[in-house]
């Protein structure tokens, strides 16, 4: 009796192929339909785990490094710290509990860095909270880190028989109103409109990994690598083209939530659990002379640092439903929306 249809008899295949041609890169030679959901983060989550474990291997002795602290309250502290495998929030484990919790992202030389980022050189840290002077590199990682929570909830919100691309996550400012991810969804969907209970069913699943308290893990990949990951997205295919084409090296930055693995330039926040207040709020049709259809998926958050009574988050809901674009700081109306 056949019990694997054609989804299972294809990751058998692709399982057979990583085994007798370990040398050869695979190329996707159908839709991503041969492969279920489920299947495909298998995949990408063995690929990815592979990579990790072949990097981890590059060091196979601990070098020291050394971490010097200039925030303002401890400066001038010197960890010594595991290039390569100590992170930011290695370091603020050895000042206080107080930086443990508070930190979003770190400073490395000045440079943004996320905190479960290995650190790869003996440099100057300083960390960042939503509290400091000027929060703008950690909002727009909040914002960033939101988006990627929608993403995988909207991935897997449909049932099976419809496939569901994402596109990518576009940058735009927290004085949008709204962080968004556009996707596109089965052609079978094109006339679905989300109803309020959709949006509550969205908002629900991100709780559910919101409470699970998960990190937000970076992986920095060569272009080859992140492309057999995401084979079966062509969108995402053509993003990673974009971004490794940006650097001579053609490294991409890949990050990862439980098992749910996106393509972002970060930096992102620690954990899941910063935030707070969540809405999933709207979906908005970019385009309707072009196919396929692209939708707007857009949302709101507030961490758990800046918690907003009802009367102010009901507002600020509100405007978040109105459609954010890139090229502009303000909301505008969108073609269609829920």
């Amino acid at each position: 009796m056949e019990v694997l249809g054609a989804s299972g008899r294809a990751l058998r295949l692709w399982r057979a192929a990583r085994r007798g041609w370990a040398g050869c890169r695979l190329i996707a030679t159908s839709p991503a339909t041969q492969l279920s959901p489920t299947e495909l983060t298998e995949m990408r989550n063995e690929l990815f785990n592979k990579e990790k474990n072949r990097q981890l291997s590059l060091t196979p002795r601990i070098e020291k490094i050394e971490v010097k602290h200039v925030g303002k309250t401890d400066p001038g502290t010197v960890f010594i710290m595991n290039k390569n495998i100590s992170t930011p929030y290695s370091c603020a484990m050895h000042l206080n509990e107080w930086y443990c919790q508070k930190s979003i992202l770190a400073l490395v030389d000045g440079q943004p860095w996320d905190m479960y980022k290995p650190l790869t050189r003996s440099c100057e840290i300083k960390f960042l909270t939503f509290k400091d002077r000027d929060p703008q590199e950690v909002n727009k990682a909040y914002w960033r880190s939101c988006a990627m929570i929608m993403g995988c909830v909207i991935e897997r919100a449909f049932k099976d028989e419809y496939m569901v691309s994402l596109v990518r996550a576009p940058e735009v400012p927290v004085i949008a109103g709204a962080f968004c991810y556009d996707v596109v969804l089965d052609k079978k969907l094109d006339e679905w409109m989300p109803t309020k209970e959709n949006l509550h069913s969205f908002t629900k699943d991100v709780y559910t990994l919101i409470y699970k308290d998960l990190p937000f893990e970076t992986l920095e990949v060569e272009a080859k690598v992140a492309l057999e990951i995401f084979q079966h997205n062509k969108y995402k295919t053509e993003f990673i083209e974009e971004k490794a084409s940006e650097n001579p090296e053609r490294i991409v930055r890949l990050h990862r939530i439980g098992d749910f693995i996106d393509v972002s330039e970060g930096p992102l926040i620690p954990r899941t659990s910063t935030c707070f207040q969540y809405e999933v709020s709207a979906v908005h049709n970019l385009q309707h002379s072009q196919s396929p259809l692209i939708r707007r998926f857009q949302g709101l958050s507030l961490p758990t640092h800046l918690r907003a009574p009802f009367t102010i988050w009901s507002k600020l809901l509100e405007r978040s439903q109105k459609m954010v674009t890139e090229d502009r700081t303000k909301p505008t109306e969108g073609i269609t929306s829920s």
